[in-house]
């Protein structure tokens, strides 16, 4: 019987740890990079491509809009 209840209760620490590592390792890695947890990024849009002008184009020229 206390065979049992020790068994199931180093299985659910086990559970537990898997459960929560991803948050911690969230949390190790925002705390690493003072604040940044994925490292520099660049904001999305911001950043120069020949695609991304060229749709741009192409909207405003089905808009009507002039650029």
């Amino acid at each position: 019987m206390i065979g049992d209840v020790a068994f199931l209760y180093i299985v659910m620490l086990i559970v537990a740890g898997l459960a929560f590592a991803p948050l911690g390792y969230f949390i190790y890695m925002y705390t690493k990079k003072g604040g940044e947890p994925f490292g520099e990024t660049e904001p999305h849009g911001d950043s120069e491509s020949k695609i991304l002008d060229m749709v741009e184009n192409l909207i405003h020229a089905v808009k009507g809009d002039k650029k």
